[in-house]
């Protein structure tokens, strides 16, 4: 395994949704600072700092599963199927470096994740 590469490919990974989430940060405070002249203003402001709330939330949990993976290198554990001990194939790491799965395993983790929701919504309907 070249930890070295992927260590690198995560780090800058890393750098780059830390940069998006400090500029939009930076947005978000220059819209507090603007005066906003009307309802609309206010309303198009609240809906995109909601969308933006969001994908900020989306990039730290990224950020979270990034610096688990950087800590797994640390230990020499990187690229093992936390479900199935197998090794992770080179291809998927390479696309997304952080997976904690295998393709198998992360089939069926979907699948898994399919089935419960259905469950809770079929429960939730019948209430």
């Amino acid at each position: 395994m070249d930890y070295e590469f992927f260590h690198a490919l995560l780090t800058q990974r890393r750098q780059t949704l830390a940069d998006s989430m400090m500029e939009k940060k930076e947005l978000m405070e220059q819209w507090y600072n603007s005066r906003l002249s009307d309802d609309s203003d206010v309303v198009a402001a609240a809906l995109y700092e909601t969308k933006v709330a969001n994908i900020v939330e989306l990039q730290k949990a990224e950020i979270d599963d990034i610096d688990y993976a950087l800590t797994k290198i640390k230990n020499k554990t990187y690229g093992i199927c936390e479900m199935c001990d197998d090794e992770i194939d080179i291809e998927r790491l390479k696309f997304k470096p952080h997976a904690k799965y295998c393709i198998d395993c992360r089939e069926h983790v979907e699948k898994t994740q399919i089935l419960e929701q259905k469950l809770k919504t079929s429960k939730n309907n019948k209430e």
